[in-house]
């Protein structure tokens, strides 16, 4: 079966509703978070105050999750359902397809 990787940048006071969305999705199969920085390009952004300009970089979070195709709805949605505010800033989802996935522990090879 085709494997994605599903990525997403998000707030990192979401990670709670986060992980329990995805708790909710049968035989997930787990996520790993990487701790990120970044910003929003300039131009989609109206009004900047001073702060905004001083404070450049925000703190983000990168979820990262590997799933069989028919799995890539589901966690997609639980992903912008649980950490939408209607914001600037609350982040990007997107999907990368994955060649080949092996598990180094039993070197099986997965999907």
């Amino acid at each position: 079966m085709l494997m994605k990787e599903i990525r997403a940048i998000v707030r990192p006071n979401r990670l709670q509703r986060l992980r329990d969305a995805l708790r909710t999705i049968p035989n997930f199969p787990g996520v790993t978070i990487f701790r990120a920085e970044g910003f929003t390009a300039p131009a989609s952004v109206h009004k900047r105050t001073v702060r905004d300009e001083l404070t450049d970089f925000t703190e983000k979070l990168m979820v990262c999750v590997l799933v069989e195709s028919d799995m890539v709805e589901p966690v997609r949605r639980a992903i912008i359902e649980a950490c939408h505010t209607g914001q600037i800033g609350d982040g990007l989802v997107w999907v990368v397809d994955i060649e080949n996935i092996q598990r180094i522990r039993d070197q099986q090879v997965l999907g």
